[in-house]
């Protein structure tokens, strides 16, 4: 048996392309929410820092957006799903393809789980499925 090797010690489930594809359209408003929440929270930290007032609210409604934001983010943790980034988001989901260790990847602004990179190359060795 050849030992698997992880850039990070993978512990918890590995999934299929289809169970990645399945996971990223359930949870798409749970994304989507996510990434009006970063809009949000960007444009009050902005009009706050730049005059002390914004439309949007002020410090209370900072760490409001601040909440909501952990709670989706734990929410797609509670899946395995490995959150890379929110500005874009970027989702990645451990599985195996050719008996290789693989992130399946999806990318804010993809239509789908469309592409996958060696858990050891990173996002720079991306390839389409």
């Amino acid at each position: 048996m050849v030992a698997r090797v992880w850039s990070v010690p993978h512990t918890g489930p590995v999934f299929t392309l289809a169970q990645a594809r399945h996971l990223v359209s359930t949870l798409r408003p749970r994304i989507d929410e996510l990434i009006r929440i970063r809009a949000d929270l960007t444009e009050l930290r902005v009009d706050l820092a730049a005059s002390g007032v914004s439309v949007l609210g002020g410090r209370a409604e900072v760490k409001g957006l601040e909440a909501q934001l952990h709670a989706v983010l734990e929410e797609l943790n509670a899946h395995d799903i490995e959150v890379k980034g929110i500005a874009p988001v970027l989702l990645d989901f451990p599985g195996e393809r050719d008996g290789r260790p693989v992130l399946w990847c999806w990318l804010e602004g993809d239509s789908d789980v469309r592409w996958y990179h060696r858990a050891d190359c990173g996002f720079a060795g991306r390839r389409p499925t």
